[in-house]
């Protein structure tokens, strides 16, 4: 009750129309902090490019964020086993490129992220992951040569 008749009492200040038209029109990110070049474009074919980076790296994962920084705890999770697994991988953000975004769901079939990569073959998400690491299979499917 105490909080309510706070809010009723509180003076709220009209915004003058120009800055509600600048408001709404804002797409919240500022030029400076978006990508200059597009990894994977739509003038290439992205799944030529996701291929071949695939087939680049032994171990690859597809995840929001970067190994060293990662964006959500399911990407943060395969990030730690691999590591943990003393595995060497390449990560690649896909939320710094729609088009990676939406192209490496269509090339996999896989709807979700992370996904992991062991010699160009899709191994899957987080929840495979965890379930080979726990059973043993993950270090069997990983090339001997992504480990330390």
């Amino acid at each position: 009750r105490l909080a309510a008749s706070m809010l009723s009492a509180a003076p709220f200040r009209r915004l003058p129309a120009r800055q509600l038209i600048a408001r709404t029109l804002c797409s919240g990110i500022h030029d400076d902090f978006k990508p200059q070049k597009r990894a994977y474009s739509p003038e290439d074919d992205v799944h030529a490019q996701i291929a071949k980076d695939i087939a680049e790296n032994k171990i690859t994962v597809f995840m929001k964020g970067v190994p060293e920084a990662p964006q959500c705890g399911f990407s943060n999770t395969v990030v730690q086993i691999l590591r943990a697994e003393g595995v060497h991988f390449k990560g690649f953000n896909v939320l710094a490129d729609p088009d990676l975004r939406e192209g490496i769901k269509k090339f996999s079939n896989w709807p979700t992220y992370p996904q992991l990569y062991a010699d160009g073959k899709l191994l899957g998400g987080l929840d495979i992951v965890r379930e080979m690491r726990g059973d043993g299979e993950l270090r069997e499917c990983l090339p001997a040569a992504a480990l330390e």
